[in-house]
């Protein structure tokens, strides 16, 4: 069974100006829409990126309403494509963080919520980590602000396997429908 999936991008704050509306993944939709100052996600949980090709900044967005940038955590009102979070039933949530690359050094567990990997783990970055089950997002500040990144089921061997520029990690959190 198919869920729905709907999220539109208005140009202007306050759901003013050009739109473009999406229910699938959109690689690039900058050529249709020059900037994003607000956003209605009428259905689904989305991943929204700065760049084409799911590349640069990422947000994750909750149905809801977004009448400016500063809404969605953004630090400028570009967005270029997205995609829709494909939830299943019955997941645990659990990952093993890494302190090297290639799953390398000293590794920990996780399986709920971090405000601060520093008073957790004593940790200030993360270099590769495998989700085992679930979806998480990892945040470059304590208390889930500053990038964030968005990591489903899989092996992540550095940190541009999930989009950083930086293995500066310092909170996470599971990210549920």
């Amino acid at each position: 069974l198919s869920k729905t999936r709907h999220i539109i991008f208005y140009e202007d704050k306050n759901f003013q100006g050009r739109r473009y509306e999406c229910d699938s993944d959109c690689s690039d939709f900058h050529a249709y829409l020059s900037r994003c100052n607000s956003i209605r996600v009428e259905s689904g949980a989305w991943v929204v990126y700065e760049r084409p090709n799911y590349m640069g900044y990422q947000y994750v967005l909750t149905r809801g309403e977004y009448p400016d940038y500063q809404r969605w955590m953004g630090l400028n009102d570009r967005l270029s494509s997205c995609k829709p979070i494909h939830f299943s039933g019955g997941t645990q949530y659990k990952m093993q963080l890494y302190e090297k690359a290639d799953f390398g050094g000293q590794a920990v567990e996780a399986t709920d919520d971090c405000p601060s990997l520093l008073e957790k783990f004593r940790w200030r970055e993360v270099n590769s980590c495998k989700v085992f089950d679930g979806w998480w997002v990892f945040y470059e500040r304590p208390n889930y602000s500053g990038r964030q990144y968005f990591l489903e089921k899989g092996e992540y061997r550095k940190p541009g396997d999930w989009g950083a520029v930086s293995p500066t990690v310092q909170s996470f959190r599971r990210f549920t429908e």
